[in-house]
């Protein structure tokens, strides 16, 4: 068969470790012998991005923004261990963020769900995806060590230099502080990227936070929510018959336990943090989550959800065996092949993304699979492939697609 045809490239964002090696694996078996691949490559390997005084990590957000489809492997965030093993010029912050802060994305995580694989949660049918809000909170926090008796204010000075000042405690003796802030534009840019993803999905939308206690900093949260869906969405939720539904966090979390899934859940971002592990790990495994980041202005960057697999990797340089799973970065590939050919107007490689995963997904049913999911599945009688191996078997599944 001919190879599809491409017109604009993906950019392309190699990374470390296990991933890497999969990476390339999965380019040769499953992509470059059917597909005419276009990408724009940048290597944000941590040695490079060393090298490059991390302005590659730059340089390909940007190239995103230009073509409006990225696909990146999983990288390293380096810690102090890290800094000695790569001997690193400093602790390079994670690639994820600078991109994220650069496309002003919102992360979207799902299962991948399939046969043999069942959710630890019965009733849980189709994937819920997590929407986070990955800025701010806990993550860009101010905190003190309080030593003893004192008082703790919280002090706003404007440009005119007003103060708005409340006391937070009067302290009897030790304790701790935590300062924590938001910006209504990133949490603007939240809502329209959710409210965006729910009508791209044809997906339900919920959001949680606790206004209750939280009569400001969640309630601000909720109102610019509500604010640009009546003014913006509502009609086009309407339209396509889908719902926009508010709650608070503890009533989302118990009703999560007993829906059917085939929604999309939004949170803040530590709510996020949490309950897309929760999600994944009922479902199976990090290694079978897909994410994706999506802009307001409507660019996506595709990646797995899990890390660099650092412990296979150090067996891999050894020579031993591995068994690592690598379906959710078939998974990120499949994803932003599938958009590429939807802005593009190529249906054929639109229609090769769904029959790769197809044949991805139909491996593994028919008892072929990693390690990982050998040790969880309800199948019997399965066939334990190492990494290579697994990738071959999708190989052999995909050409009988494609016949």
């Amino acid at each position: 068969m001919d190879k599809i045809k491409m017109t604009t490239p993906l950019v392309e964002m190699d990374g470390d470790e296990m991933t890497r090696i999969l990476w390339q694996m999965i380019k040769d078996e499953l992509l470059l012998p059917f597909i005419d691949l276009k990408t724009e490559y940048y290597d944000l390997g941590l040695e490079y991005r060393n090298q490059t005084n991390d302005q590659v990590t730059i340089d390909s957000a940007e190239a995103t923004k230009k073509y409006g489809v990225a696909v990146k492997c999983a990288t390293i965030t380096p810690n102090a261990a890290r800094m000695t093993e790569y001997d690193l010029k400093e602790m390079w912050k994670s690639p994820n963020g600078t991109i994220r802060a650069a496309l002003d994305g919102t992360v979207f995580r799902a299962p991948i769900q399939v046969k043999g694989i069942e959710p630890c949660v019965k009733n849980w049918e189709k994937p819920i995806t997590l929407a986070r809000h990955a800025y701010g909170d806990v993550y860009k926090n101010t905190e003190i060590k309080v030593p003893g008796p004192g008082k703790a204010e919280l002090v706003f000075t404007g440009e005119d230099g007003k103060e708005i000042r409340q006391t937070i405690m009067d302290f009897d003796g030790p304790g701790i502080i935590q300062g924590i802030h938001n910006k209504d534009k990133s949490i603007e840019s939240f809502a329209r990227a959710c409210f965006n993803y729910a009508l791209d999905t044809k997906q339900d939308l919920w959001f949680a936070t606790k206004d209750t206690i939280s009569k400001i900093y969640d309630h601000n949260f909720k109102d610019i929510f509500q604010d640009i869906f009546d003014k913006e969405y509502k009609e086009k939720f309407d339209a396509a018959g889908i719902e926009y539904f508010y709650t608070l966090i503890d009533d989302a979390v118990a009703r999560v336990m007993k829906a059917k899934g085939g929604f999309i859940w939004a949170c803040k971002n530590y709510d996020g943090d949490v309950m897309s592990d929760m999600v994944s790990s009922a479902c199976g495994s990090l290694a079978m989550m897909t994410s994706v980041l999506v802009s307001p202005s409507g660019v996506y960057e595709y990646e797995a959800a899990h890390g660099t697999v650092q412990r296979h990797y150090y067996k891999h340089l050894k020579g031993e065996e591995t068994s690592t799973n690598s379906v959710a970065t078939i998974f990120a590939w499949t994803g932003a092949l599938r958009k590429r050919g939807e802005m593009d107007g190529i249906q054929e490689l639109q229609d090769f993304a769904d029959k790769l995963e197809e044949a991805t997904l139909g491996t593994i049913e028919s008892g072929k699979m990693t390690k990982d999911l050998a040790l969880i599945t309800s199948l019997e009688n399965v066939t334990v492939l190492n990494s290579e191996g697994f990738i071959k078997a999708v190989r052999e599944s995909l050409e009988q697609e494609l016949a």
